[in-house]
């Protein structure tokens, strides 16, 4: 079979516009933090921006991998190709990584948005190997 011969259902689109723009915000939000914006320094107390300071350069490192991987992922899958599904694995692990930390220092704040996190990128790896199953991405 041949990705033109089989034709993805709409779910397919909606959930890969919903992951990219999700991974799109990840990218946003990481690119605040990294570059201490006005507005990142606006969203949090200092209590909040210190820890943020002094995080480990390998925690940044998996949140930086997260995002830009699931991003890149989200993109992959829209063109259907298999990559996405690598990708989409990588950001996965890096999320698990990254909260794993944040979890068990308790530095998390947000629980729910913690939790939510991690959903989502379990969720996008399952359907990417669903689409992969159905030939929609090769």
């Amino acid at each position: 079979m041949t990705k033109s011969s089989v034709k993805p259902a709409i779910w397919f689109w909606i959930v890969g516009a919903i992951g990219l723009i999700w991974n799109a915000m990840g990218v946003n939000a990481y690119l605040q933090q990294a570059f201490n914006t006005e507005s990142y320094r606006a969203m949090y107390p200092p209590e909040q921006l210190e820890i943020a300071a002094n995080m480990p350069a390998w925690v940044t490192a998996a949140f930086a991998i997260a995002v830009f991987s699931g991003f890149l992922g989200c993109i992959a899958l829209l063109l259907r190709k298999r990559i996405a599904n690598g990708l989409l694995q990588l950001s996965l692990i890096a999320v698990i990584v990254q909260m794993g930390y944040l979890i068990i220092k308790g530095i998390t704040t947000d629980m729910t948005m913690t939790i939510m996190i991690i959903v989502f990128s379990v969720l996008l790896v399952f359907f990417a190997r669903k689409f992969k199953s159905n030939h929609w991405i090769s």
